[in-house]
């Protein structure tokens, strides 16, 4: 049983929802985000998804696009990003998704890939732009690997593409709130609990809902249909708005606890 099942299982029995925040590896360092990984399982995470910095992240909105570009400066890739998660991985035993694009896992080599994310302690990887019709390949590799693949559901998919999602997916399945790039957002869209009804059809894995979120209420709202709610800009802007000072791991961390519900 993989980690994370592990999680979802022991949040099930508690009857308890997940919290899933999201930092981008290398800002404003990589020192700084060994610190966060650890402040961030201590705040109560349940799974910690840590983006790769990459130049080109069509995915993401702008607060993450900066934290990429802040990365990149020093520069930073995978294969400076696995040490630390091994590093991690001694102290904390709590998951770790890397959230990323495709090309810069390929520095890890086409074949080796799985074996490396295993060794470092990695838990599952989300390839924002490997889509499951095209996939079956790099999955196959990952379950060898035990490496869970975990693919987005997004308002805009079909029956089939959610079917497709099911087939390539374990650990959880991630549910966009709305379609676009990640970024925080005063409310919810209404057809969020719509979606993760419809991905349960195809799937009975745990449902995590991200992009968007970034407020208590928001957080607590999820947990009404959803197994896990993710945040991500609003915690990468609080490291921004501490650049320069020794309160970025501690501020974060509280800012956590806060999305949490526990201050």
């Amino acid at each position: 049983m993989s980690r994370i099942t592990a999680i979802f299982e022991s949040l099930g029995r508690k009857g308890r929802q997940g919290f899933i925040p999201y930092i981008t590896a290398g800002d404003p360092d990589l020192g700084t985000t060994e610190d966060l990984l650890v402040a961030l399982a201590d705040a109560g995470a349940d799974i910690i998804e840590l983006g790769v910095p990459f130049s080109d992240p069509m995915a993401d909105g702008p607060v993450i696009q900066r934290a990429s570009e802040r990365a990149l400066q020093r520069p930073v890739g995978v294969r400076d990003i696995l040490p630390l998660v091994e590093r991690f991985r001694r102290q904390r035993q709590t998951p770790i998704v890397l959230f990323t694009y495709f090309n810069p896992l390929l520095q890890l080599g086409q074949g080796e890939i799985g074996e490396e994310l295993k060794r470092a302690g990695v838990d599952g990887v989300l390839i924002t732009d490997l889509i499951p019709e095209e996939a079956g390949d790099f999955v196959a590799a990952m379950r060898r690997s035990e490496i869970d693949t975990i693919f987005l559901a997004a308002p805009t998919s079909t029956d089939e593409r959610l079917r497709l999602i099911a087939e390539h997916t374990t650990g959880f399945i991630y549910v966009l709130a709305r379609t676009g790039v990640t970024g925080m957002r005063e409310t919810l869209s209404g057809g969020v609990r719509t979606l993760v009804d419809r991905v349960r059809q195809f799937s009975s894995l745990p449902v995590a809902v991200g992009f968007g979120i970034s407020t208590p209420e928001q957080v607590r709202e999820v947990w009404q249909y959803a197994d896990a709610a993710v945040v991500g800009s609003r915690l990468v802007l609080e490291i921004e708005g501490r650049l320069g000072t020794d309160q970025i791991v501690a501020g974060v961390a509280s800012l956590a606890r806060e999305l949490k519900g526990e201050i």
